[in-house]
Parts: C-alpha cells; structure tokens; sequence
C-alpha cells in the first residue's frame, strides 16, 4: 500500500512511513532551539542554516548569512549564482532567528521589531519566492497574551500582547498573513506559538530559579497555588518533525506539555533533581505581597511584577496541534522533561 505527500517523498509501505530526505533551510540554527532540531532532523534529512555567524556545524551542510538569502533572486557574479542554486532546492523552512524576551527591561523596543518583525518579513518573502512547500514560524505565546484571563489560553484568543516583544511577535504573524493570497492552496505556513521552552544547554528564567534552589534557601511563597505549562525540548522537535513530514492544515497553533505544574511543583522537582529535600515555607500571601509592594518602591530582588511571573497561573492548550498531528498525547510527560532538563543544570 503506497501514499505520498505534498513533496511526494513519502510512501507507506505496510501501513509504515518511510521518509525521504528533503533540504530544509532553518534560520537562528545556531541558538538553543536550532542546534536541538539539528540533532532531532539531521539523520533523515538536509540541513542548510541562515544566521548572523556561520561556523561548521555537524548535521549542517551549510550556512548562509542574512546577506546572501538576497543572491537567490538577484543573483550578479558566479559565486552568488552558487549560492542562489543551492537555495533552489529548499523544500522546508523554519524561523527561529528572533530577539528572545528581555526579562531585564534592557533592550531598546525598536530591536524587537527590526529583528522579530524585520527578519520575518525577509525570510518569509524568501519563501513565497522560492520553491519551498513549507514555512514554520516560531512566534510566542506572549504575542497572544502577557497573561490567562481565563482557564486555559487557546489559539481563539484575541491577541493582546502586552511590551515589544510580543508586540513583535504578533506583528510578524500578521504579515504572513497579510500574505495569504499569495500562499493559501499552493504552500502551507505554521505559526507556532510555545511557552517556555527548556531543555539542556537553555539558559533561561527556569536556570537563574535553579541556582537559587541551590543554594538551599527556602521557598517562602508556597502559600500560592498556581498552575503553569512548560515545553519540552523534545516534545517541541516531535512536533516539528510531525509538520514536516504528515500534512497538517495551515494556521497558528499552540505548543506546550500535556501537563501542568505549580511552582511549588517545580521547586520539588528541582530539589529532587539536586538530590535535596524542599524547603517550601506557606508564609501568609498578603505578608509576602506586602514584601514585594516594598521591593518594588525600593528595587529589591523580590517585587511586585517579580511575585506575579512566579505566581501567576498560564496554563496553554496544546489540543489543536495534538489534533491536527493525529495523537492523543505528546511522547514526554512534563515532569519528565523538567527532570532531564534540570539534571542538565
């Protein structure tokens, strides 16, 4: 029994997929999310990268600079002829290059846009040029919202970024948009938007809250329950490599773990990672509010913008895109992943 996809380089034998390499090209292939996907799609296919430095890379045939991506249409000497017959042949693109979340307030808002906006709009004109079937976006969950007024966030959201980068990020998806016409029916696009992505080699939020859970001082906002989705480096790779190779409708979907964990969940699970026994102390709420209220007038650690990232709840929906992948579940419990994660620290 035999079926083929869009590239027609898929084929069912004995109700088994055997996958024929395509020539994916990936922007941002040096950061944390590229070089996973790099070692999660390097043995079944072609690897060519577009970043701001291009040094060898294993699984990586080749990596171009923003630059060059320009030789593909206007191609003038023989070498930009080279480089523009190599960019041919893509068949797959995915967008990661972007400015990530400045959590420090330390960037100026004008880079979000010239990089997660500006770049977006390059690479996706490259696309709709090209001969590639595919294009995934990496967008954010904070293009659709700074926080969950409601239980759960699901993609029929009305976007309400809150500071430049989501405001970047949702700009961004609406240029692809605004670009339907000219890709609806003939290509398809994704637009993916996971929440916090962890995995080993990430430093990020979820590390400077580990070093500070290793220094055995006590967790004194235990008093408050929330519930919060994390995405798995490796669920995040699964899902990639489900759209690349299964035909899945264009459209925005959501990324995260099946499961939700509170903070003091996470806390646990770091002490058992570090082979601790957690000290997570229920100090009253309105004490430890009243503290942050303090940080804030004074710049201390603990403020009040501080105590609601660590204490909201912001639980994303992932059932669209399981949906749309045909499973029930994703291949990596949450704690599992937070596990491996940690144990990388």
């Amino acid at each position: 029994m035999y079926c083929s996809n869009s590239f027609g380089n898929t084929i069912l034998i004995n109700c088994k997929f055997v996958v024929f390499s395509m020539n994916i090209l990936i922007t941002g292939i040096h950061g944390f999310v590229g070089s996973n996907l790099v070692g999660a799609l390097s043995k079944e296919h072609v690897l060519y990268g577009v970043d701001i430095v291009a040094p060898s890379k294993t699984g990586v045939k080749e990596t171009f600079s923003w630059r060059e991506l320009d030789f593909a249409s206007q191609p003038h000497t023989s070498q930009e002829l080279e480089i523009a017959r190599k960019l041919q042949h893509i068949d797959v693109i995915i967008h990661l290059a972007g400015k990530a979340h400045d959590t420090k307030n330390r960037a100026q808002a004008q880079e979000y846009f010239d990089i997660n906006t500006g770049l977006t709009q390059k690479i996706f004109d490259f696309f709709l040029a090209s001969g590639a079937r595919k294009f995934i976006f990496f967008s954010s969950v904070k293009a659709a919202a700074d926080f969950v007024v409601c239980d759960v966030l699901t993609e029929k959201v009305i976007p309400t970024p809150i500071g430049p980068y989501g405001e970047s990020k949702i700009a961004a998806e609406e240029y692809i948009f605004s670009k339907e016409a000219q890709w609806r029916g003939g290509k398809e696009v994704y637009v993916l938007r996971p929440c916090m992505i962890h995995g080993p080699g990430n430093k990020g939020n979820l590390n400077l809250l580990y070093n500070v859970v290793k220094k055995g001082l006590p967790w004194p906002l235990g008093d408050f329950e929330n519930r919060r989705t994390f995405t798995s480096i490796d669920n995040l790779c699964y899902v990639i490599d489900g759209l690349i190779q299964k035909e899945v409708p264009s459209g925005i979907y959501h990324m995260a773990d099946d499961e939700a964990l509170s903070t003091n969940e996470l806390i646990a699970l770091m002490c058992e990672a570090l082979g601790k026994k957690p000290h997570i102390w229920k100090v009253n709420r309105g004490f430890m509010t009243g503290c942050a209220r303090l940080g804030s007038a004074i710049h201390l650690p603990l403020n009040l913008e501080r105590l609601r990232k660590l204490t909201e709840n912001y639980v994303v929906s992932n059932a669209k895109i399981k949906s749309a992948l045909g499973i029930s579940q994703m291949p990596v419990r949450a704690r599992d992943g937070l596990l491996k994660t940690l144990r990388s620290f």
